[in-house]
């Protein structure tokens, strides 16, 4: 109930995180979550902010709105957030990892499905199908990154 991508970029951590912690961009990146905003007094990253993400779920629907809270934010490291269900449970978890690598950046997408019992019998019937879809999308989203932090 859970996966990574990784791809190398030619850009710095830095340049690579300021790109993958601005929710604000989602949709340049991602094929599914095509806008984001911060919620509350969130402007930007920080530990503990809010934010809500618009999702076309595989690119055809449902489109539904995701509440997330971000769990990790250490610039030039790591981003990584919650998806929050009903009552404020976790869902799941997304993040970036940052590796500086041979003059780059080993940048690492990653999920994890919680491990509550309806999503462990829902992973059990479609995970093959859901675990494909989000393997192709994170190394999608990876390699739109890069065009766009290789190109300055």
């Amino acid at each position: 109930m859970r996966d990574s991508v990784t791809v190398n970029m030619s850009a710095t951590p830095d340049q690579v995180w300021d790109l993958v912690s601005d929710v604000t961009r989602i949709g340049e990146f991602s094929p599914e979550t095509f806008e984001a905003e911060w919620r509350g007094k969130a402007t930007g990253p920080a530990l503990g902010a809010k934010f809500r993400g618009h999702v076309k779920r595989n690119q055809v629907g449902p489109i539904y709105w995701t509440t997330c809270k971000v769990v990790a934010c250490e610039p030039g490291r790591e981003f990584a957030f919650v998806v929050l269900g009903p009552g404020g449970i976790t869902v799941n978890k997304w993040g970036y990892r940052l590796e500086e690598r041979n003059g780059g950046t080993d940048v690492t997408e990653f999920f994890e499905l919680a491990g509550v019992l309806p999503l462990r019998l829902y992973w059990a019937v479609l995970g093959w199908a859901r675990g494909k879809r989000n393997h192709d999308d994170m190394l999608t989203t990876l390699n739109r990154i890069k065009k766009v932090v290789e190109a300055g």
